[in-house]
């Protein structure tokens, strides 16, 4: 199949995936796109929001219709590495053996990844960054595709570990989850309060995944837009001479080269799930706010003056 078919593939069956997951997340229309973009980009996402609003339901959604392996690990303060990696126990034979633990899977949802000490924040960040663990100095790979979708909540902040920022950009997206519309909020009563059951699909299987992603990879991207994408990230480091006002008064520490690179393969996705062959600088921007907002550390000044993220981010267009 040649890559223009490929794509075209690639769009009705993106279209399907949309539907399956539709059949049990009311709303959220955008906070699955970000999600399924970052799938296919082959990255990890960060989701913020407070409790209740589907988390944990969506991501065990998507990762049913797209046919993976899916595991939730509830991070805790006393949660160690060993309880995520796998350790090695002694056999009845008095052999060494290696129990997997739950992040053996395609799709880990880390629950509430700032409740738990630097030490086990720190393995599974080996896991996201290299696709592979190291336990008692046996190098273990890890089965592709493999993502970590987090989830954070913003009000709680008591007993909590925030993520470093070496952490933070290993995620591709971060993504806000906002509560719901009235007429949602209505739906999703009436359908989780019923006895309706409701099936999900797989879709996909791993090698769809994995074949979808080297073809989103061959996407040819213009060098006006690539160009655009460094521009705008290096405009966020606040002793660089294209920043902006904002920036220069707002931000300590800018976006890293990590931040191109996935500026353009999000754009890449985003633009073939719209049908395009490349992707132009409004696919972007569109990817924009979700790739850049964590990756920015604001000032103190920014913080007594209610300065936000998103204004920030908005300054750069």
């Amino acid at each position: 199949m040649s890559d223009v078919a490929a794509l075209q593939h690639f769009v009705s069956k993106y279209k399907d995936l949309k539907a399956e997951i539709a059949k049990v997340i009311v709303g959220q229309d955008e906070v699955v796109n970000q999600i399924l973009i970052s799938v296919f980009s082959g990255g990890h996402s960060l989701l913020i929001g407070v409790p209740g609003l589907a988390k944990t339901l969506m991501v065990n959604t998507i990762a049913q219709a797209l046919g993976l392996d899916f595991k939730r690990i509830q991070f805790t303060p006393d949660l160690m590495p060993s309880d995520i990696l796998g350790s090695e126990i002694l056999d009845e034979n008095r052999h060494f053996k290696f129990i997997k633990g739950p992040i053996f899977a395609n799709i880990i949802l880390a629950d509430e990844i700032n409740r738990t000490p630097p030490k086990t924040q720190a393995a599974l960040l080996e896991a996201m960054q290299e696709r592979a663990v190291t336990v008692a100095g046996h190098h273990y790979k890890l089965e592709l595709p493999y993502f970590v979708l987090a989830t954070q909540n913003p009000i709680e902040q008591e007993g909590t570990y925030p993520l470093p920022e070496a952490q933070l950009d290993r995620f591709m997206f971060a993504i806000n989850l906002k509560y719901p519309s009235f007429d949602e909020e209505v739906e999703v009563v009436k359908t989780t309060t019923s006895d309706r059951e409701v099936t999900v699909n797989s879709l996909f299987t791993s090698k769809d995944i994995i074949d979808f992603q080297h073809v989103i990879r061959r996407i040819p991207v213009a060098d006006n837009v690539v160009e655009y994408a460094v521009q705008m990230v290096s405009k966020t480091r606040p002793d660089n001479s294209t920043a902006t006002t904002l920036v220069k008064q707002y931000i300590d520490w800018g976006a890293g080269p990590r931040a191109s690179q996935n500026l353009i393969l999000a754009a890449k996705t985003h633009a073939a799930i719209q049908g395009k062959f490349s992707p132009d600088i409004e696919n972007v921007q569109a990817v924009a706010h979700s790739i850049l907002r964590h990756r920015i550390i604001k000032n103190y000044k920014a913080e007594a003056e209610g300065v936000t993220e998103e204004q920030i981010i908005e300054s750069l267009f």
